[in-house]
């Protein structure tokens, strides 16, 4: 009889634990894909940055529309009739937590050196996000300043604590930069959703009103796919045939131009992109961002087709990631170091490649030096670059998370 008791119990408790089981999975994935408010917000540049912005933001309601409603000025109303309204291109995403809603939007015919408020949502009252600023470029800048980080990488919440402190940091000591360069491995694992919301939750303030652009990693294009990764940005559709959209393109802001190169796939067709990209620039500066490095802690050699692009068009620095430390090339041609000093007639001094260690919590022993290390060093702290345009000087600094300047070099026309 005790038995029978025992047993009546003990399954009274395990129907009571299913149940609890199967509500706390209802309540992540049923009652929360219902919701329509805002969430990984992020601007980008899509088009000319002076008279335009891209934007990105998921919903748990895939089936929800997607607004953003802009006005020139700080303001927090959007009930006057000088509001621009504007629908969004909405989509949906499988994603390890259910479907999700994907939301791109971009405002064009912007007034150049402006300041605009904005919101994202569904256009029902309680459905919004809180309103971002931003400005649109100035026209005719000679200067320029954009910080450039890399490998957050992140898989849990305390590494991307990590690089939120780090990009707040970044912005403390170059608060008038204008764009991130992330260098790619944005997430660990591209199918974590939580990663994502972890990796825009801790930078959210910065990223809704500074573009973020984005340069593609091992770890946000797997075998092929960078469905996850691009699905969370808004970016501009100029770039090589035959790449995943998103994944290789270039953008342009005061004198500078940014070519973003994916060394995860189509190489031959984004150098033939690369030369023309290049070729049809007018700017002074011409800057590469990709994210396995050519000249790093090692060499990636299936980007060697690259660096003789970099030669005959005289690139003066390549942002790069991957390596997990920090290393700084001297000025190179054809794979061999500058003389200083040197400056041919007609050519620049060369180009330098760096890799600004990395911006989560995962770092890997220093690699052995190189022939073109000029400088080359493991901290183990999380590190940051502001770089600065101005004129016909082009000034680079790297800063751990502390605070503390680590490198500093002077590119000059």
């Amino acid at each position: 009889m005790k038995d029978y008791k025992f047993a009546i119990i003990l399954g009274l408790v395990v129907i009571v634990l299913i149940l609890v089981a199967v509500g706390m999975e209802w309540s992540k994935s049923g009652s929360s894909t219902k919701s329509s408010t805002p969430y990984d917000l992020v601007t980008t540049f899509k088009g000319d940055a002076g008279t335009s912005r891209a934007f990105t933001w998921y919903t748990n309601d895939s089936n929800t529309a997607g607004v953003l409603e802009l006005v020139k000025g700080r303001s927090s109303s959007f009930a006057n009739s000088d509001v621009l309204r504007i629908e969004a291109d909405s989509s949906s995403i499988k994603t390890d937590n259910g479907t999700r809603g994907v939301h791109k939007a971009e405002v064009t015919g912007l007034e150049p050196g402006a300041m605009y408020s904005y919101r994202v949502g569904s256009g029902v009252e309680g459905e919004w996000s809180t309103v971002s600023e931003f400005t649109t470029e100035e026209r005719g800048l000679d200067s320029a300043t954009f910080i450039n980080v890399t490998d957050s990488q992140g898989e849990s919440a305390n590494d991307f604590k990590l690089w939120g402190k780090t990009l707040s940091k970044a912005f403390q000591t170059f608060p008038e930069a204008k764009f991130i360069v992330h260098n790619g491995d944005l997430t660990e694992n591209p199918e974590d959703s939580a990663g994502w919301d972890q990796f825009f939750g801790n930078v959210q303030s910065l990223v809704s009103g500074i573009p973020l652009m984005p340069v593609t990693g091992n770890h946000d294009e797997v075998d092929g796919d960078a469905t996850d990764f691009t699905s969370h940005f808004n970016l501009p559709d100029n770039g090589a045939k035959g790449s995943i959209a998103g994944t290789s393109y270039s953008f342009d802001y005061g004198p500078v131009h940014v070519s973003v190169l994916n060394t995860e796939s189509n190489f031959k067709k984004q150098a033939e992109w690369l030369k023309q990209d290049l070729k049809g620039t007018d700017k002074e500066w011409k800057i590469v961002a990709m994210h396995r490095p050519a000249y790093g802690g090692n060499s990636y050699k299936k980007v060697e087709d690259w660096t003789d692009i970099f030669d005959a068009y005289e690139v003066d620095l390549v942002l790069q990631g991957h390596n997990h430390e920090y290393s700084r090339s001297y000025p190179l041609r054809a794979g061999k170091i500058i003389p200083e000093g040197e400056n041919p007639v007609g050519a620049k001094k060369g180009t330098v490649y760096v890799v600004t260690n990395a911006s989560g919590g995962k770092f890997n022993e220093k690699k052995e030096d190189q022939f073109y290390h000029a400088v080359h060093f493991q901290n183990y702290k999380q590190m940051f670059a502001g770089i600065s345009v101005a004129g016909n000087t082009l000034t680079y600094q790297a800063y751990d998370v502390d605070g503390k300047m680590l490198d500093e070099f002077v590119l000059t026309h």
